[in-house]
């Protein structure tokens, strides 16, 4: 409610005190919350009380209610450091600061270190089986450890750890010294794009450093596109199909590169044209890109399975990298339609207007301007294929086609052989392509995710 206009303040609104039941509600939802989790606490122990314990390496009585004492403890801990900072900061500022804020915060905190530390210990614990050589995904625990984390298991024993699941993935693995040369090439290439974009997120980026960078990716790329391209299965002599996990890494790479430039290609093409001609069923067609984003790819394996036998293309490489691209289309398209639809269309009029064609405009224009949204669409492409299972495993039989992701699966199989240790180990070393592509380019997906987002 406003007062009239010659009684309004400067800002040209009263300001109104929030009423009882306003400055009640949060005290009203943490009051629920606590009675929820009591009560859920209750019913808990209850049901849990004359149940018989099922299998479990290591069984800590009552350890639920320990954890929630250790939660309520550190809250506690919190609640004092909480005071504490709201004092001094008070002395500090002469400012009043609010003790719920103050306390808001430091649980959010807690929260989330709980968070990440449950996200990240799956991710540790498959590290560390990579290097554990008595080929198990799960604990050994150690019951004479006083130590209540080794003694259930939850930290490994580090004396045994070796490289020996490492070597297996290398065995009977030649390779020529050219090779071995540009590999060398292209890892240092890689280490100083990482290193680059190390330092150009502690903010000391200069036009040097921007060269060395584009320099050390064109090698990058270079160095990776020679060896995927030269690497041939008869460098795989092993008996195992874990000897053959690094050409498994270069058909994937294979695959997801050529899938990738294939995005750029058809995705750009159809972005433009659905951005700037009008002709008819443009409208439909993209209602038809949104209708077919709504199905999951394994519904249509049985269709691209048959299409791709009847072509003769059957565990073939361009079968796949046909149905990796067919799929690509419709996501691409939208991205770069609305990042050409951001772009000053008087620039390409200005351009026709000197003589230029409408695919001369596209090329000499719209594309020059476009180098971060492409490199984001080859980047997510990439991405997603190297990722993908289910439709190379349906189409891939031979083990010198298999992609990464098949190859894993090849040592889970067994009933009674199952190669964690191994798994693990194939698992790290095939998870590093992904990250030095995400920690490389991590400002194109940024730039690239909300592109065209605003139109100018």
């Amino acid at each position: 409610m406003t007062a009239a206009p010659s009684q309004l303040p400067p800002g040209g609104y009263v300001h109104r005190e929030p009423g009882p039941l306003r400055r009640a509600l949060p005290w009203l939802v943490t009051a629920a919350i606590v009675l929820g989790l009591i009560v859920l606490a209750y019913f808990l122990n209850r049901n849990m009380a004359g149940r018989q314990k099922s299998f479990t390496i290591y069984f800590v009585e009552r350890g639920w209610v320990r954890f929630l004492l250790f939660l309520l403890a550190a809250s506690g801990v919190l609640a004092l450091l909480s005071l504490a900072g709201q004092k001094i900061g008070e002395a500090r500022t002469g400012r009043k600061i609010s003790y719920l804020a103050v306390l808001g915060d430091q649980l959010t905190h807690l929260f989330l270190i709980l968070v990440v530390l449950t996200a990240v210990y799956p991710l540790l614990y498959v590290l560390i089986a990579a290097f554990d050589p008595r080929n198990s995904l799960f604990a050994f625990p150690d019951f004479s450890n006083p130590n209540i984390l080794y003694r259930s298991g939850m930290l490994p024993n580090l004396s045994v750890l070796s490289l020996e699941n490492f070597g297996k993935l290398f065995d009977g693995v030649t390779i020529p010294g050219w090779q071995l040369l540009v590999a060398v090439i292209g890892g240092a290439a890689l280490a100083v794009v990482l290193l680059a974009a190390l330092v150009r997120r502690l903010g000391r980026d200069s036009l040097g450093q921007t060269s060395v960078r584009t320099w050390a990716m064109r090698l990058l790329v270079g160095s990776l596109v020679l060896l995927v391209v030269f690497m041939t299965p008869a460098q795989f002599t092993g008996s195992g199909n874990e000897s053959k996990f690094l050409l498994s890494v270069r058909n994937t790479l294979f695959v997801s590169g050529v899938t990738g430039i294939l995005a750029i290609v058809l995705s750009t093409t159809a972005g433009y044209a659905m951005a700037r001609l009008r002709f008819p069923g443009r409208f439909q067609m993209l209602l038809f890109f949104i209708f077919i984003q709504m199905f999951p790819v394994f519904l249509a394996l049985v269709a691209v399975y048959k299409l791709l036998t009847d072509l003769g293309l059957g565990n073939t490489f361009t079968g796949l990298i046909l149905a990796y691209s067919g799929g690509a289309i419709a996501f691409n398209t939208w991205i770069f339609k609305g990042y050409v639809e951001s772009l000053p269309e008087s620039l390409e009029e200005a351009a026709m207007v000197d003589g230029a064609t409408r695919w001369q405009t596209f090329l000499r224009v719209v594309l020059p301007l476009s180098g971060g949204i492409m490199v984001f669409i080859f980047l997510n492409q990439f991405i997603g294929t190297y990722a993908e299972f289910i439709l190379a495993n349906v189409l891939l039989t031979g083990v010198e086609q298999w992609t990464v992701g098949v190859m894993l699966r090849s040592f889970t199989t067994g009933q009674f052989s199952t190669k964690w240790g191994i798994f693990a180990a194939a698992s790290t070393l095939g998870a590093l392509p992904i990250i030095a592509l995400f920690y490389g380019f991590q400002q194109f997906f940024v730039g690239g995710a909300v592109a065209g987002g605003v139109k100018e």
